[in-house]
């Protein structure tokens, strides 16, 4: 069944409305409204294009729209797909513009993000949790996370080199495998 752009549109709409934080808070929306409910994509198909958003510049909700929805509709869909995801916080900021002067002077609004930013903590772990089931697949990808997080957390690496890094172990070990099993020599 062909996905209508006001579909395409919509459902990006109710997830960029629902998206507090940053790119990993998306995984888990995305899993329920894209995978569980409408099957428009698979769980593979959500963590390359999760990754792939990760590894382009831009803002990864925004990459992930337009992969999701150039598989769906190509071009079209893709314009649908960003345009539903970025609307909702360009209106929301607009709005918030006009009023931020006066409503940081509430203690309320400042309780009210405090519940945001737990929410958006939960989100994150969620999203962790369903990449390393994905990721981290055998002692190998182990050691590479670890090694990965080290550089990062302990020497501040930066993480576009870390993603190059990984990039260039994997064609390596993809080859490798190939040289292993022979089909290499055809």
């Amino acid at each position: 069944m062909k996905k209508t752009l006001y579909q395409i549109f919509i459902t990006f709409f109710k997830v960029g409305t629902l998206l507090l934080g940053g790119g990993y808070v998306i995984l888990p929306l995305l899993q329920a409204e894209l995978v569980d409910k409408k099957h428009w994509i698979d769980d593979d198909e959500l963590c390359e294009y999760y990754a792939l958003s990760q590894s382009i510049p831009g803002i990864i909700a925004a990459n992930l729209a337009i992969f999701v929805g150039y598989k769906l509709r190509k071009i079209s869909g893709a314009i649908a797909a960003i345009v539903g995801i970025v609307l909702p916080a360009f209106v929301s900021i607009v709005i918030l513009a006009k009023l931020l002067q006066e409503i940081i002077k509430f203690k309320f609004i400042e309780s009210l993000f405090w519940g945001v930013g737990i929410g958006v903590v939960i989100l994150i772990y969620l999203a962790v949790k369903e990449m390393w089931k994905k990721s981290i697949v055998d002692k190998f990808s182990c050691c590479i996370f670890f090694v990965t997080f080290i550089l990062s957390a302990g020497f501040k690496a930066p993480p576009a080199v870390l993603i190059i890094l990984a990039i260039f172990i994997g064609l390596f070990l993809q080859q490798e495998k190939k040289i292993e099993y022979g089909e290499d020599k055809k």
